[in-house]
C-alpha cells in the first residue's frame, strides 16, 4: 500500500516576544505562578496590525523550499487553523494565492489545536488515492485575536506562530506515515470553546462588551480530557503498527502546558529525554505547536532517517489524535 512521507517543513512566529513578566505588570499573576503551573516562560505575538498570514506565508515558503517543491507542482493544501485573515475566504485559499499555487484546491479544516494532525490524515488519504500528489499541509494561529487580556487562566497560555508540511507518495515501503488516527466529542465542547462570532452569538452592537469572542476553558476538565485522549490516541497507533513504546525514538506532543506533556510521558513509559518540548518558549499555539515542534526537531538534529516519530494532539471541540511515521 501506499504511503505518504513529509519531505519537508517550515515554521514561523511573530517577532514579538512576551515573557511572563509583561503579564504579571497586567494581572494577578507572577512568573513563577506562571511556570509553576504551565511551563511557559514566554510566547510570540503579533504585532499590531500583523495578519496571520504575514507569519504563516513564510513558514509555507521554507517548506516547499526544503522539500524542492515549487508552488505551482503542488494539488492540495490543507490548513489548520481557526484565526486565518478572513472569514472567507479561507486561509487555504489565501495561501495559494500568495504562494501562487494555481494548480491546487485548498481549504482549511476547524479542529482547534488538532487541525496539523487533522491535516495529515486528511493528506495521507489522499495521495494512497493518488500517489501523484503534492500536498502542503499547514497549521497555525495568531491567538492573540483570541485572548481575553484580563483573565489569568487563558490569558498567559496562548502564543502565535505555526509552520507547514510537504508531503508526498513515499518511494519505500518503510519510510513514511504509518498509521494515524482521529477522534472527537461534541458532548464536551462546552470545556474548550469560543462563544461568540459563530451564527449563534453574531457580533452586534449590543453584545460588543461581552468578550464573546475569545477563549473560554475548563482547565481542570481540559487536563484530565488531554491526557486521557493522547494516551489512547498513541497507544492505537503503536498497537496499529505493532511497535511498542521501545521502538520509539521521539514524541512531540501537543505544546500546550508542560505538565500535560510530562503527564502523558509517564502514561506511556517514556524518559522526556525522547519527548520534544518547546511550550516554554512559544506558549500554546494551538493548531501550530505541532509543525512548529517538528521543524525545530528536525532542524537541531532530533529527528534522523529511521526515526520512529509519534505525533500526538488534543484540542477544543474535543479533538484528539495521533500520526506515527518513520523518518
Amino acid at each position: 500500500m501506499t504511503k505518504s512521507r513529509i519531505i519537508g517543513t517550515g515554521s514561523n512566529a511573530p517577532s514579538r516576544v512576551l515573557d511572563n513578566h509583561y503579564f504579571a505588570e497586567r494581572m494577578d499573576t507572577s512568573d513563577e505562578w506562571i511556570v509553576q503551573r504551565t511551563g511557559i516562560r514566554e510566547r510570540r505575538m503579533a504585532e499590531a496590525g500583523q495578519k496571520w498570514s504575514d507569519f504563516m506565508l513564510p513558514a509555507c515558503k521554507d517548506a516547499l523550499a526544503a522539500a524542492g517543491v515549487k508552488a505551482a507542482e503542488l494539488d492540495m493544501i490543507v490548513v489548520g487553523t481557526q484565526t486565518a485573515d478572513t472569514m472567507m475566504p479561507s486561509g487555504g485559499c489565501t495561501l495559494q494565492s500568495m504562494l501562487g499555487a494555481k494548480n491546487a484546491f485548498a481549504f482549511d479544516v476547524a479542529a482547534a489545536c488538532s487541525g496539523f494532525i487533522y491535516g495529515l490524515n486528511v493528506a495521507d488519504r489522499f495521495i494512497k488515492a493518488d500517489p501523484t500528489m503534492k500536498v502542503l499541509v499547514v497549521g497555525g494561529e495568531q491567538l492573540s485575536q483570541r485572548i481575553d487580556w484580563d483573565n489569568r487562566s487563558t490569558g498567559v497560555l496562548f502564543g502565535d506562530g505555526g509552520g507547514a508540511a510537504v508531503l508526498v507518495a513515499s518511494e519505500s515501503e518503510e519510510r513514511g506515515i504509518l498509521s494515524t488516527n482521529m477522534g472527537s466529542n461534541g458532548d464536551l465542547g462546552h470545556l474548550l470553546y469560543v462563544p461568540g462570532g459563530g451564527s449563534a452569538k453574531p457580533r452586534r452592537s449590543e453584545n460588543y462588551d461581552q468578550v464573546l469572542e475569545t477563549i473560554h476553558m475548563d482547565g481542570r476538565s481540559i487536563f484530565k480530557n488531554a491526557l486521557k485522549a493522547m494516551e489512547s490516541a498513541s497507544i492505537k497507533a503503536l498497537v496499529d503498527t505493532g511497535f511498542t513504546k521501545e521502538d520509539i525514538s521521539l514524541v512531540i506532543p501537543h505544546q500546550a502546558n508542560l505538565r500535560i506533556i510530562e503527564g502523558l510521558a509517564g502514561r506511556l513509559g517514556l524518559d522526556m529525554d525522547k519527548v520534544f518540548v518547546n511550550v516554554d518558549r512559544y506558549g500554546n499555539t494551538s493548531a501550530g505547536t505541532i509543525p512548529l515542534a517538528l521543524d525545530e526537531a528536525l532542524r537541531t538534529g532530533r529527528i534522523n532517517e529511521g526515526d520512529l516519530v509519534l505525533m500526538t494532539v488534543f484540542g477544543g471541540g474535543l479533538t484528539w489524535g495521533a500520526v506515527l511515521m518513520r523518518w
